[in-house]
């Protein structure tokens, strides 16, 4: 991935809006939220603002004028500049052509479930997997609604490729609770057993000194790996 002068995804924004035409910081913040891109970029109108300062002092974007209406402050109305577009081009191409490894919440949480009772992260993933359902819920409505008013399908682009993830994410998470709580799982019977000894007064330390002894056959694979 190319070192971006300004790389706060809120800042692409900026500049696709400001590409379209001239604008002040509001005007572009109201802009993204009424098509919907808060749900794809982070978006609060204080980081806008440092955002639009960034971009401004990178020379990608410049003050065209300032105005004022009535007795509301004072705005200044931002336009794209050369070097601007040419980042703007640049990096949304690198966005879609470049797959990148990120690191999410659940995967994090996936990686060291261990830490809990089988049966509570169980329950923990159906919880999340309600979640989901009523997020593509959701999203199903959302999309109904864009096929009454006939928009194109360009516009719902991020919204299909969101529905695709939440689909796959609600899967995987529904088949792991089952395969959890059914112990269907390699491991998941020595995960159980450890806990419930622990309960009991053991020390995982101890546990793992003679985990054939403490877990049985599962036992040394849940050992983590020696460094």
């Amino acid at each position: 991935m190319a070192r971006r002068r300004v790389s706060n995804p809120l800042a692409l924004a900026v500049l696709s809006c400001l590409a379209e035409r001239p604008m002040h910081p509001y005007e572009i913040s109201t802009t993204l939220r009424s098509r919907g891109k808060e749900d794809s970029i982070k978006l609060n109108y204080g980081s806008l603002y440092a955002v639009v300062e960034s971009l401004q002092k990178h020379a990608l974007i410049t003050a065209r004028e300032t105005t004022r209406e009535g007795r509301r402050p004072e705005r200044t109305v931002y336009e794209i500049t050369e070097a601007g577009l040419a980042e703007l081009e640049d990096w949304l191409s690198e966005l879609l052509a470049t797959p990148v490894r990120e690191f999410t919440s659940l995967e994090a949480g996936l990686s060291l479930m261990p830490g809990l009772p089988p049966d509570d992260v169980a329950l923990l993933l159906a919880k999340r997997a309600e979640r989901l359902r009523v997020e593509l819920r959701t999203l199903d409505a959302s999309h109904a609604e864009a096929e009454q008013m006939q928009l194109p399908e360009l516009f719902l682009v991020e919204s299909r490729f969101r529905h695709a993830m939440l689909t796959a994410e609600l899967e995987f998470v529904t088949r792991l609770a089952e395969g959890i709580q059914g112990s269907s799982m390699a491991g998941v019977k020595a995960w159980r057993k450890m806990h419930e000894l622990r309960a009991g007064g053991l020390t995982v330390e101890e546990i793992l000194a003679d985990p054939v002894r403490h877990l049985g056959e599962e036992g040394p694979a849940l050992q983590p790996p020696s460094s």
